[in-house]
């Protein structure tokens, strides 16, 4: 018996200020993930601001998977017990 992914497009343009993965289609065939803070979604076109501040563009027909994801929690410097 094998396993069966279920995609699900949950993101919606009400979901703009929150960090989102979105998976879509590039040209080829082949599939992309993104995960960034949904900062716009206009004429069908997502713009997703990633961690390292770079921006993306991605257009809604090409979305095959997307969902919100939690806030990523800040980075933490080393432990006490670290050392």
């Amino acid at each position: 018996m094998g396993y069966v992914a279920r995609l699900t497009h949950s993101v919606t343009p009400d979901d703009t200020g929150q960090r989102v993965t979105v998976r879509f289609r590039l040209p080829d065939g082949r599939f992309r993930d993104i995960v960034g803070v949904l900062e716009s979604w206009h004429d069908d076109v997502l713009v997703l601001r990633r961690r390292d501040g770079s921006v993306a563009h991605v257009d809604a027909g090409d979305v095959v998977a997307s969902r919100v994801v939690p806030r990523q929690p800040p980075r933490r410097r080393g432990t006490p017990d670290s050392e």
